[in-house]
């Protein structure tokens, strides 16, 4: 399942206590978004993308791999953007860690254990 129906599934559960209830709120049919959450939201027109998005308030970001901010990435965003330099590279030091430690955990324990030995 892509990134964004499974973000979309997570906001529905979150925002609506079901699909139906969701499906009756924004005017789209039921089924539609049950298969489109089933299939995969990639076989769905553009245009009932982009409105579940608008309402679940989902924010699509352009690029070669998209990415859609929910309201805990936007928040996160938000605060880096209010970062001075110093706070910004800090930020930029600890995601570059936690990016080695999920892509290449014997490198991430070996990074460790230099460090230990210091």
């Amino acid at each position: 399942m892509d990134e964004l129906t499974k973000l979309i599934k997570t906001e529905i559960k979150k925002q609506f206590r079901s699909v139906r209830q969701f499906s009756m709120y924004i005017g789209v049919p039921q089924s539609t978004i049950v298969t489109a959450l089933q299939k995969g939201i990639g076989g769905t027109s553009f245009d009932t993308i982009m409105h579940i998005c608008d309402v679940l308030d989902i924010k699509p970001v352009a690029g070669d791999k998209p990415i859609f901010l929910d309201g805990e990435k936007r928040e996160l965003l938000e605060r880096y953007s209010r970062l001075d330099n110093e706070g910004k590279k800090a930020v930029r030091a600890v995601t570059a860690i936690e990016l080695l430690r999920v892509a290449d955990p014997e490198a991430f324990k070996e990074l460790g254990k230099k460090l230990d030995a210091e």
